[in-house]
């Protein structure tokens, strides 16, 4: 299971490290089953995954999501095995599944130390995928497919910006696997192409509301006083200012999550694939507005060379990064440390509500009661062998 955010390197490094696991245990009986960490109702809002995978020939259907597995259910039998990839904390909201996880694979600094017997892979590298990659090349030969070597090369070109140094992500490890899967595949396509197609279509918002928008790639802060979300948003900041009622969406969006305050991060890239990164704090409340914009103006580490720009509205700050090459996963932490300085420690991001589970949602207007019905076990094993053996689901047997 990949983070909260589902991005393309949560989603693939599930599909394809569940997809080699399944192909190499040792245990007949156990069932490795990739879960997509967003309600399924979501899934359209990842727009790179969702073309990737079509591209790929793999349909939604075939999916697992989070609001379709109970996996509090499955750890209460005794029968979960939960291995995390693209993050390595769990938020608060599932605690209780802690004790079941077993392997960690992860590329962003290392918050919490697992003893034995989690096994943990945590290293610096520009994608999960990179470590999903390397994995798979040191098991037998011969596991490792088409379909599987495409979605690995392009969530790294997309990850690390077609392996672009100026772009600050990319590390020598994630430029080898991509040379090794187009060495073993000569078929795949050229890594321009690859990465121009993905990032169209990440970038592409078109029709999205603002709350789409936000919601389409969301972390979340807090501590005991306030809860702050970060949206990655794909359009710059000067348009996404500009648009129509904006600011009565940033209320509503902040309001209905029960959120003090809000930070977009936009980004876009110029022809050489060079990043250029802006951000805007919005809060109704102007002391954490100014707690927060006065940690992001004075770190250190990294400093972000900010410039004040023009805001429509006295309660959203707006400013230019100098320091394009400081992602979000640089700023989280800063603004973790901000919230830690509120008064309470800062916790590690999260959703404030858990995605629903099978076995718990009988609240009316659940996306469960809606257009996808919940999968029993049964469902999930048969689903999964069918993946395993290269059948589309509802094939004859």
């Amino acid at each position: 299971m990949g983070n909260e955010a589902c991005d393309l390197d949560s989603a693939v490094s599930a599909l394809a490290l569940a997809y080699f696991l399944a192909q190499t245990t040792p245990a007949p009986k156990a069932a490795f089953v990739p879960v997509l960490n967003i309600p399924r109702a979501d899934f359209a809002l990842r727009t790179e995954t969702t073309f990737l995978l079509r591209e790929r020939g793999i349909p939604a259907a075939s999916l697992v999501f989070r609001d379709e597995i109970d996996l509090g259910g499955l750890h209460h039998a005794g029968l979960l095995s939960l291995t995390l990839v693209d993050h390595h904390v769990l938020p608060g909201a599932d605690a209780a599944l802690e004790e079941a996880v077993v392997e960690v694979l992860d590329h962003r600094p290392l918050e919490r130390a697992r003893g034995p017997p989690c096994q943990v892979t945590v290293e610096p590298v520009g994608s999960c995928a990179t470590l999903v990659t390397e994995r798979i090349l040191q098991g037998p030969p011969g596991v490792l497919d088409r379909t599987t070597a495409a979605l690995l090369h392009g969530t790294i070109l997309l990850d690390c910006i077609n392996l672009s140094p100026a772009a600050g992500k990319v590390t020598p490890r994630d430029v080898a696997c991509v040379s090794l899967l187009e060495e073993r595949f000569p078929e795949l396509p050229a890594r321009d192409a690859v990465f121009a197609a993905l990032q169209a279509a990440k970038f592409d918002v078109t029709g999205l509301t603002t709350e789409q928008m936000l919601r389409k790639d969301l972390k979340v802060l807090s501590n005991d006083e306030a809860v702050v979300g970060i949206s990655g948003v794909f359009e710059d900041l000067e348009t996404f200012l500009l648009r129509p009622g904006l600011l009565q969406d940033l209320e509503a969006f902040c309001q209905a999550r029960g959120y003090a305050g809000l930070v977009a991060m936009t980004v876009s890239f110029n022809q050489h694939h060079e990043p250029s990164r802006k951000l805007a704090v919005y809060s109704a409340q102007e002391p954490l507005r100014s707690t927060l914009c006065r940690a992001l103006e004075e770190a250190t580490a990294p400093s972000l060379l900010l410039r004040p720009l023009p805001s429509p509205w006295p309660s959203v700050a707006a400013y230019a990064q100098g320091n394009a090459v400081a992602t979000r996963k640089k700023v989280l932490p800063i603004l973790r440390a901000a919230l830690g300085g509120l008064g309470a420690a800062g916790g590690p991001e999260e959703e404030v509500v858990p995605p629903p589970t099978p076995m718990n949602s009988l609240v009316e207007e659940c996306p469960l009661a809606q257009a996808v019905p919940p999968l029993c076990p049964q469902d999930v094993l048969e689903r999964v062998s069918r993946i395993a053996a290269g059948q589309p689901p509802g094939s004859p047997k």
